[in-house]
């Protein structure tokens, strides 16, 4: 019987922040460095050997008779290309395991404009608290929702990449299990999740930003879905930001199959589809017109404060 897509899946998705890079240490590095080539700092580069080493335990340790491959994406950042260097460290005695390594340019970092003047990009942070960091856009940059479209694109490239059976070695003659691992970065790995689990903009924003190589496991339960709760733990979910329906979501998820998700009973469906949306969203209907002042006004105070520049008001 010939396999279908459905059994080539990858048993873990993997996302990887990188680890501990120059700008993360010194913002005033991005005056004189573009941000693609910003370097690991030394400690970087060892958080990215002991991540490699919990990925391989993690998946050796977990597998039958040491039938297991791993495939990686990698931005093509500096920073994530030698996070994935030092995790390949841990898989020198393994290099038969690996199938292949992907640079893939539409999981990069997101654009966050010219760094060069680092009294306008404080500025243009706060506006961005203030506004959301989904929607805004920062000038001559990105904002997570040009993110989020070209990780829609991404993902459709991997199924199809999984569909053709791309993540095995051609010269198998059985069904491996495969580990995908993707090194990325933190606004990206929470675009990913989002579109993955379909959580909505206002889930997003709740959502705190991962570590330097911090993992999110993405791991196949009982029903043959991705659930995070298969790898990880309730706690650690909401120290992520994850919030009482998303975590009900990735428990049903571990134990339940697609089929019996779409067939729930009334009140246990994802709480943001149905007829639950109109319940949750009732509330944001009317405007706080005493929020809204208030916002004004603080718009007006960093409006001022974009254009001041040793002491004086450049018009605009």
């Amino acid at each position: 019987m010939a396999e279908d897509g459905r059994s080539r899946r990858p048993r873990r998705i993997i996302l990887v922040r990188h680890g501990e890079s120059e700008g993360n240490v010194d913002s005033k590095k991005y005056c004189d460095i573009a941000d693609p080539k910003i370097r690991l700092t030394e400690a970087g580069a060892n958080q990215a050997k002991e991540c490699g080493e919990k990925i391989r335990d993690m998946i050796k340790t977990q597998s039958e008779d040491d039938e297991w491959l791993v495939y990686f994406y990698v931005s093509p950042y500096t920073r994530t290309l030698c996070t994935l260097k030092e995790i390949g460290r841990a898989f020198e005695s393994d290099k038969k395991h690996i199938v292949g390594v992907r640079e893939e340019p539409r999981i990069r970092e997101q654009d966050f404009g010219n760094f060069q003047e680092t009294h306008k990009i404080t500025a243009v942070k706060k506006e961005r608290q203030r506004f959301g960091r989904f929607f805004y856009r920062f000038p001559e940059g990105e904002s997570a929702a040009d993110v989020f479209d070209r990780v829609t694109s991404f993902l459709e490239s991997l199924w199809r990449d999984i569909d053709m059976n791309r993540l095995h070695k051609p010269s198998s003659t059985k069904t491996l299990e495969v580990n995908l691992v993707i090194v990325s970065h933190g606004v990206t790995m929470r675009v990913f999740l989002m579109r993955w689990f379909k959580w909505t903009v206002e889930q997003f924003e709740k959502l705190n930003n991962p570590k330097n190589c911090e993992v999110r496991v993405m791991e196949l339960g009982e029903g043959e879905e991705y659930s995070l709760l298969v790898h990880h733990t309730q706690e650690e979910l909401e120290e992520w930001g994850l919030d009482v329906d998303m975590i009900k979501d990735q428990e049903q998820r571990k134990h339940g199959k697609r089929g019996d998700m779409n067939g729930l009973e009334p009140g246990d469906e994802w709480p943001r589809s149905g007829f639950q949306f109109f319940e949750n969203h009732e509330e944001t209907s009317f405007l706080n017109r005493e929020l809204e002042q208030c916002e004004a006004e603080q718009m007006a105070t960093d409006e001022e404060n974009y254009f001041l520049v040793d002491g004086s008001v450049r018009g605009g």
